[in-house]
Order: C-alpha cells, then structure tokens, then sequence
C-alpha cells in the first residue's frame, strides 16, 4: 500500500490517495480549499458493496475513487504520506461530510 498526495492547483483541491500494490485507488480524500472542504471521501470496496445492494446514495455521498491508476496521471508531482497521515484526513473528511449529511 502507498499513501500520494497531489495539488491540483487549477481546481484548487488537494487528492489524497490510497493504493493497492498496482496503483489502483482504493480510498481517496478530495479536499477543495480554501478552508479544505471535503468534496470526496470515497472507498472503492464501500462503493462496489452499494452498487450491489441497490444503494446508489453513495457516489452522491462520498464521491467516488479514480478509475485509472494512479501512474497514468499526469502532471501530479506526489508527495508521499505515511498510512497514519492518510488516515487522519480519511477520518476527519468522512466526518465533515457525516455531520453535513445529517
């Protein structure tokens, strides 16, 4: 597993990334500043789960993950986080977006 992070400075968003060992993502934070709003907080796994059960209130939720590897992007310049960093975004992007929901 590998944890990138890149600025997409067009957009101003930041795309935190989890991948398996072919690049694929399979949890991504979209955070959109200025005040680093979560847009996405999507699992791969969660999303396959909700599409089988009929639950299609996830993508409109939480986003979905990239479908192409994440090699094949372009013009990203990575930098590189520890699982546990990745893990603190995750975990406080699907919390803005519960509360919001709520």
């Amino acid at each position: 597993m590998r944890w990138p992070c890149c600025y997409w400075d067009e957009e101003g968003i930041w795309f935190y990334f989890e991948l398996d060992v072919d690049g694929r993502v399979i949890r991504q934070v979209e955070l959109q500043e200025p005040e680093l709003t979560p847009l996405a907080a999507a699992s791969l796994d969660e999303w396959q789960r909700a599409q089988g059960a009929g639950r299609l209130e996830y993508e409109a939720k939480y986003g979905l993950t990239a479908e192409l590897p994440f090699q094949e992007w372009e013009g990203h310049d990575p930098r590189w986080l520890s699982a546990e960093e990745f893990e603190v975004v995750w975990t406080a992007a699907r919390q803005q977006i519960e509360l919001r929901s709520s």
